[in-house]
């Protein structure tokens, strides 16, 4: 029964405020809707984005929305004109005569099986009518991605879709399966 209270007194929480932190106790400061902890030496973690089979049949599509698109293997970012933006690339690339391909990966076997629940969302802050999985609601917070030194070294077995914030740097760092690239603004 306890658990159940504070689970309870969590979710009431969130909502009123509108800020979660995930791994530590709390967010820096009031600007802030999602944090998350600190980055632990030998155990860098990320966010993975959420993978679709086509961003342009994503209903409904925000500016913002970002995606892993399983069926080129690109993440994307949704502009404000409705396009999509490539955050990586699918090329071979030649350095000092030995080729390099950095062409997305993704195993969708064991999610082929399962079905699809459109109406899985969770927001934070004053919820909407916005679609999504997860929605950071509030004009006036951020999110603060996970923070790890040099994510190509860091994070052992980054899954395709993975975000992170290289503080080496100073960069977005976003895996595509294959290979981190990296977005400097």
């Amino acid at each position: 029964m306890k658990n159940i209270i504070a689970l309870l007194t969590l979710a009431v929480s969130t909502c009123a405020f509108g800020q979660v932190a995930i791994g530590k106790s709390a967010v820096t400061n009031t600007s802030v809707s999602l944090e998350f902890g600190d980055y632990v030496a030998g155990q860098g973690k990320g966010i993975i984005v959420p993978w679709v089979t086509s961003a342009g049949s994503v209903n409904g599509a925000q500016q913002g929305t970002i995606v892993f698109d399983t069926a080129d293997k690109i993440m994307k970012y949704r502009k404000a004109d409705g396009t999509w933006l490539n955050l990586t690339k699918n090329e071979t690339t030649t350095i000092a005569g030995q080729a390099y391909d950095t062409t997305g990966a993704v195993n969708t076997t064991l999610q082929a099986s399962l079905t699809e629940r459109p109406v899985a969302k969770t927001a934070v802050g004053a919820p909407t009518a916005t679609p999504g999985i997860l929605v950071l609601e509030d004009a006036n917070k951020a999110m603060v991605l996970p923070k790890v030194p040099s994510p190509h070294l860091n994070i052992v077995n980054p899954e395709p879709g993975m975000m992170v914030y290289d503080t080496a740097t100073k960069q977005l760092a976003v895996f595509n399966g294959t290979v981190w690239s990296y977005w400097r603004p």
